[in-house]
């Protein structure tokens, strides 16, 4: 039996979606009115100047207990440092000293108010930076993250925004339906990837949105991956798998892991890397 779990476990490793090598961040304090914003910092070899991207966390946090990045987020570093881009994790929780953020019944960091002043900073701060492309600086974000990155690419925001303008943003399955009711549209281009079976986000709600802003916005699109659930992309963990097994009892942590989908990470990975290079 312990022969046979050994199989299932050097299975599972092959299975797994390939991250790269760890690569030490950089610990940076951004500076803003309120206290420093801290980030995690992550660069390609060599002097720049690299288009970077600033990675927004989703309410669960950036880091877990060791102060790691969350394997969601260590894997989409590892691909867009290996595609030559710098990442900037603005964390918006650990900066305030407030947990995650997910089951809060009044959330103290709000994703179109405390989360959007990040990106801001983030951006002010990079574009400073001699290493940064400033006229190739994008926006990625996941659910929450998502959400503020809809906040931070609206056209009313300009006024407050320093130029170069973002390059492109990725929005990852946010939750819409505000933004659909506000009649939201966006200044920069913007994709948005969604799985149709989610029900923590709305598929609906992100078509509605992003078919009622053509016309009066910047290119937007949106993709629905037919099969996924919410947290496509989250990479999975063989340990969770095994914690699967008939009669074994599954971590809330496994819960997650268990909605990722493969076909739609590996495509969702090419979309966004295209899509940053435009």
């Amino acid at each position: 039996m312990r022969a046979f779990s050994g199989f299932i476990f050097a299975a599972l490793l092959m299975a797994t979606p390939a991250i790269a090598a760890p690569s030490a961040p950089e610990r940076v304090d951004i500076p803003r009115p309120s206290g420093a914003l801290h980030a995690l910092l992550y660069k390609p070899d060599g002097n720049g100047p690299f288009p970077t991207v600033i990675a927004l966390h989703d309410c669960s946090g950036l880091t877990g207990h060791d102060g790691r990045l969350l394997p969601r987020y260590h894997d989409w570093m590892g691909q867009l440092l290996k595609g030559g881009n710098a990442v900037l994790f603005p964390d918006s929780y650990g900066s305030r000293n407030v947990g995650a953020q997910c089951h809060a019944k009044e959330r103290k960091v709000l994703a179109r108010r405390e989360r959007v002043a990040d990106v801001l900073t983030s951006r002010q701060w990079l574009l400073e930076q001699p290493w940064v492309s400033r006229e190739h600086i994008g926006l990625v974000g996941w659910a929450n993250g998502a959400s503020a990155l809809l906040w931070a690419v609206r056209p009313q925001l300009a006024p407050h925004m320093l130029s170069p303008d973002f390059r492109s943003a990725v929005a990852f399955y946010p939750d819409c339906r505000m933004s659909a009711r506000l009649g939201w549209s966006t200044r920069v281009p913007t994709l948005l990837m969604i799985g149709a079976k989610d029900e923590t986000s709305s598929p609906a709600a992100c078509r509605e949105m992003i078919e009622d802003a053509r016309g009066r916005s910047a290119l937007a699109r949106i993709v629905v991956y037919p099969g996924a659930d919410h947290a496509f992309d989250h990479p999975n963990d063989p340990r969770h798998a095994l914690a699967a097994a008939p009669g074994a009892a599954l971590p809330a942590s496994a819960r997650a892991a268990r909605t990722w989908d493969h076909e739609a990470h590996a495509n969702s990975e090419k979309r966004l890397m295209e899509w940053l290079a435009r």
